[in-house]
């Protein structure tokens, strides 16, 4: 599904980056041997009202999930909530710290490209 950063109700969806120092290999690994653990998490994340998700990794360590969500305080609960499903998921791929949560808004630019621009 395209991060399409759709209209709900007055409001824009935003856009949640969430990083860590961890091994990208590792969590594709782990995902591919228990993809109905990962499969079960992001339903909940669905329930919740997650729009998209993806997860991303860098060549130095670094894993980063980027989702869209009708507004913050829906990924925190959700996040609250499957924490404990969560934590160990990341702990086995090397994260050993709190991750990194940032919303973002989509800037009126006027320079779109793609997502249904």
């Amino acid at each position: 599904m395209p991060l399409a950063n759709p209209t709900i109700g007055d409001r824009m969806s935003v856009i949640m980056t969430l990083r860590a120092k961890g091994d990208p290999q590792e969590l594709e690994r782990r995902a591919a041997e228990e993809p109905d653990r990962i499969r079960a998490i992001a339903d909940r994340a669905r329930e919740h009202g997650l729009i998209a998700h993806r997860f991303y990794g860098s060549d130095d360590g670094q894993v980063m999930v980027i989702d869209e969500w009708p507004d913050p305080q829906s990924f925190q609960t959700f996040f609250e909530e499957m924490r404990s499903e969560i934590d160990p998921l990341m702990r086995g791929a090397g994260v050993t710290t709190d991750p990194e949560v940032t919303f973002w808004r989509k800037l009126e630019t006027h320079d779109e490209v793609g997502w249904s621009d």
